[in-house]
């Protein structure tokens, strides 16, 4: 693997096991008439896939960034990708109040990677 910053590494892994993560517990509900049992096995498999990024990335991200970072770091993620999903494979509207209620989960950021002195 290419000597790559320890940040791009740990996000771009972040991503990709988010991708996964939503497909897993939401992409169901594009068909919600399929045997509960059998929707849990298929996002057990896809969730699979999740961890096997997730836990790499924050192998990897940790000492570089503190576990509250990379916590924050991967909700951010989530909501952005979470945003995108549910409007383009849900089709359900993003609104005004959730565009502030992630706003505000993201700004919480600002307290998590600001340095108090």
């Amino acid at each position: 693997m290419p000597n790559l910053p320890i940040p791009f590494i740990t996000i771009g892994l972040l991503i990709a096991s988010n991708l996964f993560m939503t497909f897993a517990w939401y992409g169901h509900l594009k068909n919600v008439h399929s045997p509960l049992p059998q929707t849990i096995l298929i996002s057990w498999g896809i969730a699979f896939f999740e961890y096997c990024l997730m836990v790499p990335a924050n192998r990897i991200g940790y000492g570089h960034f503190s576990a509250a970072e990379l916590k924050t770091i991967q909700e951010i993620i989530t909501l952005t990708i979470f945003a995108f999903f549910s409007t383009l494979y849900l089709k359900e509207p993003m609104h005004w109040n959730h565009l502030v209620g992630f706003a505000c989960i993201a700004a919480g950021g600002f307290f998590i990677f600001h340095k108090w002195s």
